[in-house]
This record gives C-alpha cells, sequence and structure tokens, in this order.
C-alpha cells in the first residue's frame, strides 16, 4: 500500500501479469494503490488484434476473473471493471443488451461488486447504455477504427460490412456516444452537434427513465454499492469458486471472520438448474441481493434468465 494513505494511485497497466501486479500494488511495496489488468477484456483477440475475434468460452473468462481474485488476495489489492472510455459497453459484451437488457446488466455489477477489490462504474453502466450501430464508418471518429478501416478495407480489401460487425462488438467508440439524459434533441446532451451521434435508442435507456423506474438499473447499483459499504465480507472475504467448467454459471463464495457471501449468477438467457455446494449450510442463510424477487433461503433452484442471488450465511 502506499505510504501515503490519503492518496490513491492506480496503473494502466496493459499486459501486466499476477507476479508484476504484486510488485506494482502489493501490501509492502510503496508503489502504486492498485493497478488496472486487461487479461479479462482482450480474451476475444486474436493474436493481439481486437478487429479479429474468436469466441470465448464462459469457463476461459471465469478462470482470468477468478485467478486474479485468488492470487492476490493478502498480497495486493486489485481493481475491478468491465468497461471504460477504450471498451465497449458491458451488457453488449456479457450480457443481452435487448429483451433482457436489465436483468443481465444487473447481473453483471452483482459480480462486479461482490468481488475484491475497488470497483469502477464507468458513465453510462448504471442506466445500462448499450453498444453503438453506426450505419456508415463516417460516423465512427475513434483513430484506432479509422486507421484500420484503411489499411484492412480500403488498402486490404477487407469485407466492409464484417469489419463494421467486429467494430460494433469491440470498438471504443461504443463507449464515447454522449451520455443520454432524456428523450429531447441529441438525448438532452447538447443544444449543438455532438462529436459522435447519440445512440439511436436514447428514448428508450435514458437518466430520466431510469430515475423513474424504481426497478431501474440505477437504483439496484445503487443498493450494490450500499451494500458493500454495509458488509465487509463483500470487500474483503477469501475467494472460493465451484464449478468452474459450467459454461452457464458463475458460483463462487466470499468468506471473512466467520461471515460468508454466496454469490450465484447465471450468464445466460435460459433457466438453469442450480445445486448447492454440499459444504454450504443452508439453514442460517439471508437474502443479500438479487436481480429478481426471491426469498430469504439459500437453497437449490431453477434459476430465471441472467439471474443473480446472492446470500449471507454462517
Amino acid at each position: 500500500m502506499s505510504r501515503y494513505p490519503e492518496i490513491i494511485t492506480v496503473g494502466e497497466t496493459s499486459g501486466v501479469t499476477i507476479e508484476e501486479a504484486k510488485k506494482y500494488a502489493g501490501n509492502d511495496t510503496n508503489e502504486m494503490s492498485m493497478v488496472f489488468q486487461f487479461e479479462h477484456v482482450t480474451m476475444e483477440y486474436t493474436n493481439g488484434d481486437k478487429f479479429t475475434q474468436h469466441p470465448v468460452k464462459l469457463s476461459e473468462w471465469k478462470a482470468i476473473m477468478s485467478k486474479w481474485q485468488t492470487e492476490l488476495n493478502g498480497v495486493a489489492w486489485n481493481s475491478l471493471y468491465l468497461t471504460n472510455h477504450d471498451q465497449p459497453r458491458s451488457v453488449s459484451r456479457w450480457g443481452d443488451d435487448g429483451k433482457y437488457r436489465k436483468e443481465s446488466q444487473k447481473m453483471l455489477y452483482t459480480m462486479l461488486l461482490t468481488m475484491q477489490g475497488t470497483p469502477y462504474v464507468y458513465q453510462g453502466e448504471e442506466i445500462g447504455m448499450t453498444n453503438v450501430k453506426y450505419p456508415s464508418i463516417k460516423d465512427y471518429q475513434d483513430i484506432q477504427i479509422v486507421n484500420a478501416w484503411k489499411e484492412r478495407v480500403e488498402e486490404g480489401g477487407q469485407d466492409p460490412e464484417a469489419f463494421l460487425r467486429a467494430v460494433e462488438k469491440l470498438g471504443r467508440d461504443n463507449a464515447r456516444t454522449p451520455m443520454q439524459w432524456d428523450t429531447s434533441d441529441q438525448a438532452g446532451f447538447t443544444t449543438g452537434t455532438p462529436w459522435l451521434k447519440v445512440n439511436d435508442n436514447y428514448k428508450e435507456i435514458n437518466v430520466k427513465e431510469a430515475l423513474d423506474d424504481p426497478n431501474s438499473i440505477f437504483y439496484y447499483m445503487k443498493k450494490l454499492i450500499t451494500l458493500r459499504h454495509e458488509t465487509v465480507v463483500a470487500v474483503y472475504g477469501d475467494f472460493t469458486e465451484y464449478e468452474p467448467e459450467n459454461e452457464s454459471l458463475y458460483l463462487y463464495n466470499r468468506s471473512y471472520e466467520g461471515q460468508n457471501l454466496m454469490v450465484i449468477l447465471n450468464f445466460t438467457d435460459r433457466e438453469q438448474q442450480f445445486k448447492m455446494p454440499e459444504e454450504i449450510d443452508v439453514k442460517e442463510s439471508t437474502l443479500y441481493v438479487s436481480n429478481y424477487e426471491n426469498n430469504d433461503t439459500l437453497e437449490n433452484k431453477t434459476l430465471r434468465p441472467y439471474e443473480a442471488i446472492a446470500y449471507l450465511w454462517k
């Protein structure tokens, strides 16, 4: 930890390994407070190329997330993020930005705020903003996209539609569209012309809608943040994963000084069966948080699409 506790320093450390992170953000190194690692947000890249993508299994992605939880535990502090100004919208990448947009965005942030480390919420995530689908390359401003189009499509002969589909998935401008405040012109962001076109879905997805809906992503995130401040195990607890090969569910327990937090996440748009690990006592448990209506009993059940449940137990 830093010798100056009133100051927080964060390293943007692309390519950092676990061992390097321990040196940069170790408890006794007096360097940075934490680092941003990129392993979980570059997994689709083929040979480091974000515009040439390949499928990634949930088990592979979970292995990365869990590794950073267990191997930094007690040694260095972690940072927790799903998107930023250089990454696409999390609900479009790992959730369902259509039918289950609200449920899947809530599920993703249930995960983020029940892991060890400092969580970061990038602007627009709290209302579930999605990736944009511009009809033309001329609508994009990111120099990375513009240069890649010139090299690959104009000079290299790549199929322009295929390139645009890749940009729609992982392009940086997905996170740089204007903030969607309300249903007025330009989503209430400006009376002028913004640097990027507003996402076409701004009339359905905006801050006003989120504030008017008591079950919105915004209020759910506020609840998650409040609970995290009130529950020590959610911040400092050890991390134990269950069923790492499960391609539908992410299951883990946090434990700290006799308190436990069991987290159950459905990463699919289908119902999934969940079986409680045998060593977990379901008799004394209370509901910590859920993105659906649930009772206070920790038990085997059928999980609904993108359902997230967390229980405190002893």
